[in-house]
């Protein structure tokens, strides 16, 4: 894998820290705050490229998990190893921490100068930040000046640039533009380490994990052996006793999870990829409506001599087949959606 560039951006394949053969292990882990059982009896150990969805109703244990995962918090009982390897990149929803304020990039540079990409070369942290939507001019914000987004834009590409070769990822959809979700994503999918998510948007999960901790609630975990659609999809076919899901008369089959790409014709969901496509899309056609009303109205005018007549003529002639091409494809995503 080397340091490419498709339409005019850095394509960042890592260069990680090779996990070894421990990596994370949790052994009979317990947790409750007073009578509420947040984990019962909880036993794991994580695999060398193992990605796992973390899914449960708010206030069942899920960020409390991760915690306890990372050594932030104790449990009640039992033990969590981590490999001597390991490198933990946490993106948590507590948000982007400093004592000093300072400039943007002298942030991200306190981390670290480069970042090491799969072919032995290396890119800037200013090429880094290039990639997450920090312009030059961005880049020398001061942290106190940036907006809520930005500085949640801000902690998630500094929680990468570390070059972790674990990472936990809690609501790593929220309040992230279209343009870092689509970095996010295809910086994900190329990412060989290890990767446990929380987060509610099923997009994401169902081309980011592998298989899901489903947590029922009264400190149940299950491990489920499919994506996030699947998981909806067994839940709506099985019958409720509290959260505990109960099969009606046999388990349900779940189909052999196939990790999707993108170009992956077979796909159903919309990538992000195609959200931002479509929502470019709702941009793109009224300005093209636009543009072709005042070439018509300048044509219709008298005032344009034969020269400018022709280019008019032609630009409308290019300005219907795009808006033909946009309309259709507008209709095939918006059905998908």
């Amino acid at each position: 894998m080397s340091l490419k560039k498709e339409d005019n951006e850095v394509s960042l394949q890592v260069k990680m820290t090779r996990l070894g053969g421990k990596i994370l292990e949790m052994k009979k882990i317990n947790k409750s705050y007073g009578d509420k059982v947040l984990i019962k009896g909880f036993d794991y150990t994580f695999k060398r490229g193992e990605r796992v969805g973390i899914v449960g109703k708010n206030g069942v244990g899920k960020s409390t998990f991760l915690k306890i995962a990372l050594h932030q918090e104790q449990p009640d009982s039992g033990k969590i190893n981590h490999g001597d390897t390991v490198v933990f990149g946490n993106f948590d929803q507590e948000g982007l921490k400093y004592k000093e304020d300072k400039r943007a990039i002298e942030y991200v540079k306190d981390f670290a100068e480069f970042f090491p990409l799969a072919d032995g070369s290396k890119i800037s942290a200013s090429q880094f930040m290039e990639k997450f939507g920090f312009g030059a001019e961005q880049q020398y914000t001061p942290l106190s000046k940036l907006s809520g987004g930005e500085k949640r834009r801000l902690h998630l590409l500094s929680v990468l640039f570390l070059n972790p070769n674990f990472l936990i990822l809690d609501e790593p959809t929220n309040d992230l533009d279209l343009q870092t979700l689509r970095t996010l994503e295809e910086f994900l999918l190329d990412y060989p380490g290890c990767i446990l998510i929380v987060s509610h948007d099923r997009y994401f999960m169902d081309r980011m994990v592998d298989h899901l901790f489903a947590f029922e609630g009264d400190g149940v975990i299950k491990d489920f052996p499919g994506n996030y659609s699947q998981y909806r999809e067994a839940v709506a076919n099985a019958k409720f006793t509290g959260y505990e899901v109960v099969a009606e008369k046999a388990p349900v089959e779940v189909a052999p999870v196939v990790k999707q790409k993108t170009g992956n014709n077979e796909q159903k969901k919309l990538s992000f990829k195609e959200k931002l496509e479509f929502e470019t899309i709702e941009k793109d056609m009224p300005a093209l409506q636009k543009e072709k009303a005042t070439l018509e109205e300048k044509m219709n005018s008298g005032s344009l001599n034969f020269e400018d007549l022709q280019k008019a003529a032609a630009r409308i002639g290019e300005i219907v087949s795009q808006l033909d091409e946009k309309e259709m494809r507008w209709l095939e995503l918006s059905e998908r959606m």
